[in-house]
């Protein structure tokens, strides 16, 4: 009766026409079609925050899908920085002294997701020039006594093709050596000779012995990242400074962690590149080799970039004589630069002051260097070495400080062979004028920016050229 009621009152109303009658939906369908409505993406955004070496921080909206490359790609753009493939997302747990270089792949939500609430633990944004390292000199990386090939390969193969051999499913060279473990739970470490194999790392229960009976399994990583000490000794008391760790994805805190301890940087090194191929595999190559997809000329293992046809029509050329000639030799073209650097130097020496007249630079010259990103103030020789780590173990890699044994002397520290080395640059004066020497006065600077410049071209009395500076870049 209702419905005859209702019906009868609607016959009543004049109808009025529908201007849009394709928007009329029956009664019993809903009011919205779901092809009406937006699709929700399922690429939700969420905040993190990066640091620099400065201390200096930003906040980014980024989906949760976003890996660590991308996000340094994105602070490169918005910081307007060069991109040279050295850019490296960085994690730090404060409260464990721990920190790792997160890989190009990885999902930097998923690396946050692991962290405490309660903990401080930080994203950096900084340059590690060690990344890759080992694909364009992978024996230094992987010395003769820690290294061990199966009997069926060929020993001329063994070194030519270590890299092939890490990377294959098949084959797997055999790392193996003395570390330092922490026993679980204990506060004592033991020396133990370990075996990392495909199946994981294992240590020995009898001496040097690899039969299977004595072999005692000791971590896999498919379900752990590796940290590297931050602190040294002061945080677990540990025998040497050279100390790593893997930590499972979802720990409870530091008696989760396996930590292990080298006897030198070399073996540190090895023993964490290896273990890197050996999670990652063909992942590490394919982050390696992104940045230089495309270009033609690049064979597996050996990239060389191609030279843009502007370089190639590049020539030296000496404007001094009444006709300009082009310098063929190239160790005559090299000493023309440096002699046309050196006198573009003099004669920027000289300054007008507020009359007008010129003036002699040569106060100037003992604080120029402290504009200068490769320069840092009064850092300490702990400070140096930690800045030059997190940069990258590369030949090349160097800072200059003041000294703190002689304020009126400064330091240049440089990376070499996996070592840290510290060589000192003394003033010298000389009728009146302030120079600058690392040799005992045999090589004279006027400044440390011609130093510095000066051994990026020469090795001169140094194990090697100045190649990479260490700086704290701000955001």
């Amino acid at each position: 009766n209702r419905r005859k009621k209702t019906d009868d009152s609607i016959l009543e109303i004049p109808s009025i026409p529908n201007p849009f009658p394709e928007l009329c939906c029956s009664p019993f369908a809903s009011v919205l079609s779901a092809s009406l409505l937006p699709k929700a993406t399922s690429r939700t955004k969420q905040v993190i925050k990066v640091y620099s070496e400065d201390d200096t921080s930003k906040a980014l909206e980024v989906p949760s899908d976003i890996t660590a490359r991308d996000v340094c790609q994105l602070l490169i753009l918005k910081n307007h920085y060069i991109d040279d493939h050295n850019w490296t997302l960085f994690e730090e747990l404060t409260h464990t002294g721990l920190g790792r270089a997160i890989e190009d792949h990885e999902l930097v939500m998923e690396v946050q997701s692991n962290w405490g609430m309660e903990e401080e633990n930080k994203f950096y944004f900084r340059k590690n020039y060690a990344k890759y390292e080992f694909f364009k000199n992978p024996v230094s990386f992987f010395p003769d006594h820690m290294i061990s090939f199966s009997n069926e390969t060929n020993a001329a193969v063994r070194h030519s093709g270590i890299l092939q051999m890490f990377l294959s499913s098949s084959t797997y060279p055999e790392i193996h050596g003395y570390l330092h473990a922490k026993e679980q739970g204990k506060k004592s470490w033991k020396k133990l000779y370990f075996v990392l194999r495909r199946s994981g790392l294992y240590f020995s229960t009898k001496g040097t012995s690899k039969e299977p009976r004595h072999l005692q399994f000791f971590c896999e990583f498919s379900n752990s990242d590796m940290y590297m000490s931050l602190t040294g000794k002061k945080f677990s008391g540990a025998p040497t400074s050279y100390g790593f760790c893997f930590k499972p994805n979802k720990s409870g805190g530091t008696r989760d962690l396996k930590q292990l301890c080298a006897d030198d940087e070399q073996s540190r090194t090895c023993w964490m590149t290896a273990i890197r191929l050996l999670k990652y595999g063909m992942q590490l190559y394919q982050n390696y080799m992104q940045p230089y997809q495309g270009r033609s000329g690049c064979s597996p293992l050996n990239i060389t970039p191609m030279r843009s046809i502007s370089e190639n029509s590049l020539v030296a050329m000496d404007f001094s004589g009444h006709r300009s000639r082009i310098i063929e030799n190239p160790t005559e073209a090299l000493s023309v630069a440096v002699e046309e650097g050196l006198a573009w130097r003099r004669r920027g020496c000289l300054r007008l002051n507020s009359h007008g007249s010129p003036i002699a630079m040569s106060n100037m010259g003992t604080s120029i260097h402290r504009s200068q990103s490769w320069f840092h103030h009064k850092i300490s020789r702990d400070e140096a070495q930690r800045l030059i780590l997190q940069h990258g173990l590369v030949d090349g890699v160097f800072l200059v400080r003041d000294s703190q044994s002689n304020p009126k002397t400064f330091v240049l520290s440089l990376s070499h062979g996996l070592k840290i080395k510290h060589f000192q640059i003394v003033p010298l004066e000389d009728d009146g004028k302030l120079f600058y020497t690392l040799d005992d006065g045999h090589t004279r600077f006027t400044d440390l920016i011609q130093l510095v410049e000066f051994y990026q071209l020469n090795k001169g009395v140094l194990p090697c050229k100045l190649k990479h500076y260490c700086a704290r870049i701000p955001l």
